[in-house]
């Protein structure tokens, strides 16, 4: 069964309107998707309100683009438009995504079910046990992974404590297959913990998180990170966008989706180790409905805007991203025109 690549039209709109001017702004954004084995970035365009006195283009330590803008002159207002096509092609063999979904690809009958759950378990079980990738990535193994190591360690949102060994622990028993671990520690918070809008912010600390068991897809991006460094394994955070479906009937809302969170863990093989993405907010493994757009240690590695101003006090901050499957995009331009 051949899976075609999904291609869609991304539109990221950041307004601040601030209560007084702003005398200077620098602006860091990390806006521009990634292109990766998976991901093909098509078109890209940033557009600034008002225009930047300068701006430049640069890689992170990740690789990762990185536009940086200065305004140095007043402004009362700072808008950052960022317009992207985006062209992802299937990284999941088919009947193991369909089985990790719950489903068939082929038929819904209990036999295809079967075969389906088996191959998938079979793509799972067939990585390392988890503890010979924790002592692949202990201090002084050889070779050293130089990749995955800076991502073993704590980072301002991730922490590595007993507590999250702990709760990661169940999960994680003698033997078992890396990637079916992580499976099962995904699963697990999914099951346990719900996702609340209200009830953090970005400063909500992780531990707070796991003790309350609700938040965002931040949230438990940064826990299930903190789970799996706490038991010796590297994992980065990936941020990005996922295609939202509306309900049925109802047009598709432009502004109405938001950028996500997902985890990626290394697990090193033959042929040099691969990364294996993971959601937990979805329960699910990524595959092209998910849009890559920076990775790094946590959140404050890839914040799409931050920056510094001198002057502005209180500001009012509207954020809109509108994630449309290609084709969908096209037949909107031909209704308009």
């Amino acid at each position: 069964m051949t899976r075609l690549p999904a291609r869609y039209h991304v539109l990221h709109e950041t307004s601040y309107r601030y209560e007084n001017p702003v005398s200077l702004s620098r602006q860091l954004l990390h806006l521009t998707p990634r292109d990766c084995n998976w991901q093909r970035c098509l078109h890209h365009r940033i557009s600034v309100t008002p225009e930047p006195s300068a701006a430049r283009e640069r890689r992170d330590c990740f690789a990762n683009v990185v536009r940086e803008l200065a305004i140095e002159f007043p402004h009362d207002s700072l808008t950052v438009r960022a317009e992207s096509t985006i062209e992802v092609l299937p990284h999941l063999p088919a009947d193991v995504l369909a089985a990790l979904e719950g489903r068939s690809p082929f038929d819904p009958g209990s036999g295809a079910k079967a075969r389906s759950a088996g191959k998938a378990t079979a793509y799972l079980s067939a990585s390392p046990a988890w503890e010979r990738v924790r002592d692949a990535l202990a201090y002084g193994a050889r070779p050293v992974l130089l990749d995955a190591s800076c991502f073993q360690f704590e980072s301002p949102y991730v922490r590595v404590k007993r507590e999250f060994a702990a709760y990661a622990r169940p999960c994680f028993t003698p033997g078992r297959s890396v990637l079916e671990a992580v499976q099962a520690l995904m699963s697990r918070i999914y099951d346990e913990f719900e996702f609340d809008p209200e009830a953090t912010t970005v400063a909500t600390p992780v531990l707070e998180v796991l003790a309350e068991k609700r938040g965002v897809c931040q949230d438990f991006a940064h826990l299930m990170l903190s789970c799996l460094r706490s038991q010796g394994l590297a994992a980065r955070y990936v941020s990005g966008y996922l295609l939202t479906h509306p309900p049925p009937g109802q047009p598709r809302m432009v502004g109405a989706d938001a950028s996500h969170a997902w985890v990626s863990v290394y697990c090193p093989e033959l042929e040099g180790g691969r990364w294996v993405d993971f959601d937990p907010t979805n329960n699910l493994l990524p595959d092209t409905q998910h849009i890559t757009l920076a990775w790094g240690r946590d959140f404050s590695d890839v914040s799409p805007l931050r920056g510094v101003i001198l002057g502005g006090d209180a500001h009012e901050l509207e954020v809109a991203v509108t994630v449309t499957p290609l084709a969908e995009a096209c037949d909107e331009a031909a209704v308009l025109i």
